[in-house]
């Protein structure tokens, strides 16, 4: 089923229009507006039902008087955080903070306690100390934009654990990941203690809850790096490629190849959370329903790139660009079949090409739900464009998930040599909190 913002705010299957005529956006595919509402809470709107229970839509709180819009609420609270089965949105946030000298576990605590209460309130598009404008420092500045499906998940890197004397309780799975041949790793933008994913389908609404989080953290934590990224927003794009992105989830990234078409649906399939999420009777009490989160930031060398025919840039991803089907034939969501071959015999899958090297069939079935951004930080100091992605994958363990896949990548993917991977982290993301509960209560008062 897909879930359909009405201009009402209410909520039904698609086939329904519930639409009054005249609003000017109608268009060959039909209405634009119903397109990008589709586009809103389509394929992710499953994704948020399964994230939190319901995506709530309204009127949107702090619209501009005579305007009607939706407004996507995304819960808070349930058995595992927002922003993991959540639909990507298009503006995105990641930050990671280290905590400050001195700061214990109860001053660590009292801080999550904090980012709780805020993030609760944000996510209902409230303002995050309970009060207006002012209150508390704050500006004011994501007024007027809703809930924005706005998402904040938390997570914890492994000197966390060191810092508040939490060894003990530092899951195997959190180990430093290993170096791979093909990284140029800036450390000064890698790791840290405390993870921060913002979400939002509005721009300021996400940039203000990041500078509210920051906020809360001074005096206990610093901020070590902040990355920031977008992608279309919904019903910014024609009709056609609306339908196909909210239908498939995926989304195109600055080389031009749609991404995340072979992306596991643990929202409509539950036996590949899985894969997705920490489950189990083995499981710590504070880490089930959590994930593992690596983020790395891999910066495109897009002037080579943009000068490639597009028939090479398409052999070293093993997809068409413009529809991103495999080239063994077949539409973007038709299997990879790697034993296909072309009529002289060439296989039509690259030995090295990426869906090859990345294919689960090649790694003994490793999964990984990618959400990733692009980044357009301008150019750098000789002139390039200092762009790319930020590429989120979030699974069970990284060492049967993520590790074993970039092993296989590095210095063998034909994508490698117009890609450089710059930032790399990891962090173990805590299960969901219950209403009353702040994220990560489980491990720092158990």
């Amino acid at each position: 089923m897909t879930v359909e913002v009405r201009e009402s705010g209410e909520t039904g299957e698609s086939g329904e229009s519930g639409e009054s005529g005249g609003s000017g956006r109608s268009g060959p595919c039909g209405d634009r507006s119903r397109v990008a509402r589709r586009a809103l809470l389509g394929a992710g709107g499953l994704a948020a039902l399964a994230a939190g229970g319901a995506v709530l839509t309204g009127s949107g709180a702090g619209a501009r008087s005579g305007e009607r819009r939706p407004a996507a609420v995304v819960p808070f609270h349930g058995p595992y955080q927002a922003g993991i089965l959540t639909r990507r949105q298009p503006y995105a946030h990641l930050a990671a903070l280290d905590l400050g000298p001195g700061t214990d576990r109860a001053r660590a605590a009292a801080l999550m306690r904090a980012w709780t209460g805020a993030a609760e309130r944000m996510s209902r598009g409230e303002p995050p100390a309970g009060g207006g404008s002012g209150a508390d420092g704050d500006t004011g500045v994501a007024l007027g934009a809703g809930p924005a499906a706005l998402t904040a998940t938390f997570g914890f890197g492994a000197g966390l654990f060191d810092r508040l004397g939490l060894v003990a309780a530092r899951p195997e799975a959190l180990a430093p990941l290993p170096a791979f041949t093909d990284d140029r790793l800036d450390p000064a933008r890698s790791g840290g203690d405390l993870f921060v994913q913002v979400g939002a389908d509005d721009p300021f609404a996400a940039v203000h809850a990041l500078r509210t989080l920051q906020r809360l953290a001074r005096g206990v934590a610093r901020t070590r790096w902040v990355m920031s990224g977008f992608t279309r927003p919904p019903g910014a794009a024609s009709c056609e490629a609306a339908s196909r992105e909210a239908a498939s989830g995926t989304h195109r990234n600055l080389m031009g190849q749609l991404d995340g078409t072979a992306n596991p649906a643990p929202a409509e399939d539950p036996a590949q959370r899985t894969r997705i999420l920490v489950t189990g009777p083995d499981a710590p009490a504070w880490l089930a329903g959590g994930s593992y989160v690596v983020v790395r930031r891999i910066r495109m060398l897009l002037d080579t790139w943009e000068g490639l025919p597009v028939h090479h840039r398409e052999e070293a991803v093993g997809r068409r660009v413009a529809d991103g089907a495999p080239l063994s034939g077949g539409t973007e969501r038709t299997p990879v079949d790697l034993d296909a071959a072309r009529p002289d015999g060439v296989p039509a899958i690259a030995a090295n090409a990426h869906i090859r090297l990345a294919a689960p069939r090649t790694n003994a079935g490793a999964t990984m739900l990618r959400r990733g951004w692009s980044y357009y930080d301008g150019l750098r100091s000789d002139g390039t464009p200092d762009a790319g992605l930020l590429f989120v994958a979030w699974q069970a363990d990284p060492r049967t998930g993520f590790v074993p896949v970039q092993r296989r990548l590095s210095g063998g993917d034909a994508l490698g040599r117009y890609t450089e991977h710059e930032t790399s982290a990891l962090f173990a993301v805590p299960g969901g909190a219950a209403p009353g509960e702040y994220v990560g209560q489980r491990l720092l008062e158990g």
